[in-house]
């Protein structure tokens, strides 16, 4: 039987006769007028100018106690974003981002975290399995001026990870001010990997941005102008039309050496990025989310989604000068919202500038030793869920932080089948799991999904099924997320919470969250 298509109620009154009976003429030329505007590129506009800005890196040793001690405080500053403009900024550590962390399997890690900016905020480690009352979600507010000293042991593989905001209701806001870093995590197979490793020279982190400005320099935050509004072009938040790279507007890297491993990180609040090169060459994607593939793999494009990260290796001849650009981005979305979401944008991220003498690097290794292994047979037995993710909701409803969604039991894999019920953008984020798409409405995923992830494009209208690896910390009463990562849709409520408990007791959990959320003072 074919599923009758659900779309939310402005999708709903575009495409059910809207366009000839919503408004007249009048409308038609606000839409028009919208439509055409709606379309951005600022290719051919950059000189790449400025040189890439490296964000710092925190590597302390291990103190006397054992541990790993990583000092971050948020405050606010002024940044010149762009060439001869101040423009006030929130960081860690600094007026804009934060440094990049880097740790490794085994480590016993500790955090301040001292909140020096004028709200309260959280720190959600992205992508890391630690309990989830270290998570740093929503229940882990950190009031104006108090400080957070979460704890945890890193006992997962190598991977990219990054941290940000994740207050409820304004995580979008503390993002696009710039409070986002890296986190770098190495083992013991990622040390003898043949992959380029020095940070900052052949291992070169790209955290990709899109905001609005002001003509003052002033961020814009605006997510739609009234004429968008009346157009339907506002249910996806705010996407620019300046890219920023690690903060760098304009921006050039010079390589040094053979082969170049860039780790990519859509910084971004909503805009979908597909990133290529312009003369075409051919890269190698090493890493997906949440660890190494087992085989570098051969591409040219790749589609990187709010949250999303990739590894990719890139070589170079002597003198080469190319630009890593995000082309027009098949969204799998109707007419006008293709473009109204940003699948008609063209960007220009970095251009890389080959030296006339470059150093040697190791030949790309044909596997990867520690590639987390992926599922070859879903269990039988496997607890099955269904999400469908429509307008704003997670299976029609909205988030409540004193509801406990689901209860999974500790070390379990389920399968997830996750459903994009409607025409818009939406990104899945599962805290505290790991997973690994095996289809998309029974069809095999594209190869740069291909591997251990965390977060996820949701493709086309229809379902994809997620296997989905729960980790072994349990607690009945601290909840994890499942959420969009479309920052405006996480903040109106389209997110879930679960518990993950000791195997056997999910009849028995708490349903309610106690205090519904927790203020560190």
């Amino acid at each position: 039987m074919t599923k009758s298509l659900r779309l939310p109620r402005r999708r709903f009154l575009l495409g059910a006769g809207g366009f000839a009976v919503a408004a007249g003429a009048g409308w038609g030329a606000t839409f028009l007028t919208v439509y055409q505007g709606r379309r951005r590129s600022n290719v051919g506009r950059l000189s790449f100018r400025n040189p890439l800005r490296i964000p710092g890196l925190l590597d302390p040793e291990p103190s006397p106690d054992g541990r790993r001690h990583y000092r971050l405080t948020l405050a606010a500053g002024t940044s010149e974003l762009l060439p001869g403009r101040r423009t006030p900024t929130w960081g860690a550590n600094g007026a804009y981002l934060a440094p990049t962390l880097r740790a490794r399997r085994g480590d016993r890690i500790a955090v301040t975290v001292r909140n020096r900016l004028p709200e309260a905020t959280t720190l959600h480690w992205h992508g890391m399995l630690l309990p989830a009352r270290m998570d740093g979600g929503p229940h882990q507010m950190i009031a104006a001026g108090a400080d957070w000293q979460p704890s945890w042991t890193v006992h997962q593989p190598a991977a990219t990870l990054w941290y940000h905001p994740h207050p409820h209701g304004s995580t979008g806001s503390h993002v696009y001010r710039g409070v986002a870093g890296m986190i770098i995590l190495d083992d013991e197979h990622s040390d003898h990997a043949a992959l380029p490793r020095a940070y900052g020279v052949d291992d070169v982190p790209l955290v990709i941005q899109d905001k609005n400005f002001h003509a003052d320099g002033t961020l814009d935050f605006t997510e739609t102008e009234l004429a968008e509004s009346v157009a339907g072009a506002d249910n996806l938040g705010v996407l620019g039309d300046t890219i920023l790279v690690n903060g760098t507007y304009d921006p050039y890297f010079e390589v040094t050496t053979r082969r170049v491993r860039l780790r990519l990180l859509n910084g971004s609040n909503a805009r979908v990025y597909w990133l290529g090169f312009t003369d075409g060459r051919t890269f190698h994607q090493v890493a997906t989310e949440a660890g190494l593939l087992a085989r570098p793999r051969a591409l040219d494009r790749l589609l990187l989604a709010p949250g999303e990260r990739a590894e990719i290796v890139v070589e170079f001849a002597p003198g080469d000068e190319v630009v890593l650009r995000s082309f027009e981005p098949s969204l799998h979305l109707g007419f006008p919202t293709e473009r109204f979401m940003g699948g008609d944008d063209t960007f220009d991220i970095v251009a890389l500038r080959a030296a006339r003498d470059l150093g040697s690097s190791p030949a790309l290794p044909t596997r990867l030793d520690g590639a987390p292994a992926l599922v070859e047979a879903v269990p039988g037995a496997a607890r099955r869920r269904h999400f469908e993710f429509t307008g704003l909701q997670i299976n029609g409803k909205t988030m409540d932080m004193s509801r406990i969604d689901e209860v999974v039991p500790a070390g379990a894999t389920e399968i997830w089948e996750v459903e994009r019920g409607d025409e818009w953008v939406h990104v899945l984020h599962v805290h505290g799991a790991v997973f690994q798409v095996l289809d998309i409405n029974g069809k095999e995923p594209p190869p740069y999904v291909r591997g251990p992830k965390d977060t996820f494009y949701l493709h086309e209208f229809g379902t994809a099924r997620l296997a989905v690896r729960f980790d072994t910390l349990t607690d009945p009463e601290a909840p994890y997320m499942y959420h969009c990562h479309v920052l405006r849709h996480e903040d109106e409520g389209m997110m879930g919470q679960f518990t993950v408990v000791r195997p056997g007791t999910e009849d028995r959990a708490p349903r309610i969250v106690a205090g519904g959320a927790a203020h560190h003072h």
